[in-house]
């Protein structure tokens, strides 16, 4: 499938879904809207009635007075209104009218005339002086055929003498509900619609940009000599740019560059070394001196070499884009590996180890690059660490992941070099006076844990010496 049909279709169903959702919260929401409005007309009405109903409730003449009569007038009525195009023509209320005890005195339908209303809600609240409403099903048959009451105290001289309920079926509101909610429906239908072409728009014009950069890698392979066409849409340009910064990468401009500047300024100090003691040796020197410059032109060949291969071993890494040979990789064996390897230059410095690791330190990755990870942080720890102190290798899961530390006691990373640790060729001289290193190490490092999806770093403890991180996912 084109990517310009998935947007399109993508497009499609997100404002689908977005009119659906919008229908249904619409749906959700607006009946009870409704109701609440009823009921707001509701109250109205109920003190309206309370204040016509006090004389003849005061007088005693509730079921022959004027009250009852009006009541009885305005049922017969025929109201011929038409309310936004719904048609009404006989009221739909239901009053009743009780005395202070709840006793119903009057009912417009002559249904509960002379029964003890008082343990409703309407009129229990209402006689507690409390707003008193209620909800309830006028056929017990049917859930949907909900009555709502809304009650309102009758009042003489700050002294209650009764109560007036006003009910109205709910389904009253349901021909506005409906007919709103086609309104909806259709405006949901024209939004869809304009989702519709909207998509079809925009799949052209990202597909466009999209067609163009695919014309231009098209071209790049061929090996033909062309510029980078020009891309509308952010992100498209950005992939647009990042190509064409690949494309320079593998024609090996930059790459090579880099690293031929790098690999000619370290090897300047080796070379000198080596041509300055290769000056110095004459037949006829004591045979002391002559050992001592060749043992330095072994020192800086040495170096030479460890340059090389280091570098030939990053640049082999960073041209990988995935990891190859993988395997269960137990952490804790792999830690006690790796402080086994370098137990003679330990032992040199005197140097003690501790590991500590949590139970089932187990990760999928490559072995081999996970311990050339663990040695390089080692060896940095053992370079700065004094003499009979301890390093601390620990292995701990830290929100789903792995972190490995590994903390030595020496005199920490000084601030300037802290952003700058993980260049290449970039390295602080050791505490115990000897030369630098290739300063390959840590770039090793941090090419590894990219490489298996994780993040290495370095900083300072508060308490004194460097800490070393590699945060590896779990898997």
């Amino acid at each position: 499938m084109r990517i310009g049909l998935r947007i399109f279709l993508g497009y499609f169903v997100m404002t689908g879904l977005v009119a659906w959702f919008l229908l249904y919260t619409a749906r959700d929401r607006l009946q009870p809207a409704l109701r609440q409005s009823m009921e707001d007309t509701l109250v109205d009405s109920a003190n309206l009635l309370a204040e016509f109903a006090r004389a003849d409730l005061k007088a005693g003449t509730v079921s022959q007075g004027q009250f009852a009569k009006n009541l009885e007038a305005f049922a017969q009525r025929r109201l011929n209104a038409e309310i936004w195009g719904v048609r009404k023509d006989k009221p739909n209320h239901r009053i009743y009218l009780t005395d202070a005890q709840g006793k119903v005195l009057y009912d417009s339908d002559h249904l509960a005339e002379g029964q003890d209303y008082s343990r409703w809600n309407d009129v229990y609240r209402t006689l507690q002086g409390r707003y008193g409403a209620r909800t309830s099903p006028g056929d017990a048959a049917d859930p949907e055929s909900s009555v709502m009451y809304v009650a309102a105290p009758v009042m003489d001289e700050g002294k209650l003498i009764g109560v007036v309920t006003v009910a109205k079926p709910s389904g009253a509101v349901q021909p506005f509900f409906d007919q709103a909610f086609r309104g909806l429906a259709k405006a949901g239908g024209v939004v869809l619609v304009a989702g519709l072409l909207l998509g079809l728009l925009l799949s052209w014009w990202i597909t466009r940009s999209l067609t163009r950069l695919e014309d231009y890698a098209h071209a790049v392979a061929r090996g033909e000599r062309v510029g980078l066409p020009r891309l509308s849409g952010r992100e498209v340009r950005v992939l647009g740019e990042a190509l064409q910064d690949m494309r320079e990468q593998l024609e090996g401009k930059q790459y090579v560059e880099h690293y031929v500047h790098g690999l000619t300024h370290e090897l300047k100090s080796p070379l000198a070394g080596i041509r300055g003691a290769a000056e110095l040796i004459a037949p006829d020197m004591p045979a002391a001196d002559q050992a001592r410059f060749l043992g330095n032109i072994r020192a800086q060949t040495l170096r030479m070499t460890e340059i090389i291969d280091r570098l030939l071993a990053l640049a082999k890494l960073e041209s990988r884009q995935n990891l190859e040979g993988v395997s269960r990789v137990d952490l804790a064996e792999l830690l006690a590996e790796v402080v086994a390897s370098r137990a003679p230059q330990l032992a040199q410095k005197q140097l003690q180890t501790r590991i500590t690791t949590v139970p089932d330190a187990l990760l999928d990755g490559e072995r081999f690059l996970l311990g050339q990870a663990l040695a390089n942080l080692l060896d940095n720890a053992i370079a700065f660490a004094p003499s009979t102190s301890t390093i601390d290798l620990a292995v701990q899961r830290a929100d789903g992941r792995f972190l490995i530390t590994v903390r030595d006691q020496g005199p920490g990373v000084p601030d300037y070099a802290l952003p700058r640790v993980f260049e290449r060729f970039y390295s602080l001289p050791r505490p115990d006076g000897s030369g630098k290193s290739s300063g390959l190490g840590l770039p090793l490092v941090r090419e590894v844990a990219t490489l298996h999806g994780g993040e290495a770093t370095l900083a300072n403890r508060p308490e004194g010496g460097a800490e070393a991180r590699l945060l590896l996912p779990v898997g």
